[in-house]
């Protein structure tokens, strides 16, 4: 079982960035709801990818990998609200929108393959 090294890296990058948007918002904009939300969602993708590399089965590989999954769909909607109710600029948000979407595509990929792994092994 195994994750792809670029997954792991992506999404460590992408847990920092997030990191950075949640000191922006909580002294620049004053904001805590949503960066409270948007930091635990946004750096759980990379830990979770992360632990999935220790699984003990096939299926605990899969199930974080899922888990991980489920973080990135929720970063990407505080993302999106992030943009919507301008507490960054499209132009800000963009970016971290962009990385959200493609860790979401490995992951979708990753967990694909491990599935039909699993199937066949069957």
């Amino acid at each position: 079982m195994s994750v792809n090294s670029i997954v792991l890296d992506k999404s460590l990058k992408f847990a920092a960035r997030i990191v950075k948007l949640h000191k922006y918002l909580i002294k620049e904009k004053k904001e805590t709801i949503i960066s409270k939300q948007i930091i635990r969602s946004g750096t759980s993708i990379g830990a979770n990818a992360n632990e999935a590399v220790y699984g003990v089965s096939k299926a605990d590989f899969i199930a974080k990998l899922q888990i991980s999954l489920k973080e990135t769909a929720e970063t990407e909607y505080w993302l999106r609200l992030l943009i919507l109710s301008e507490y960054i600029t499209e132009q800000e948000g963009k970016s971290l929108l962009e990385d959200c979407l493609e860790i979401k595509r490995i992951l979708v990929s990753t967990l694909n393959t491990a599935k039909n792994k699993k199937d066949s092994l069957q």
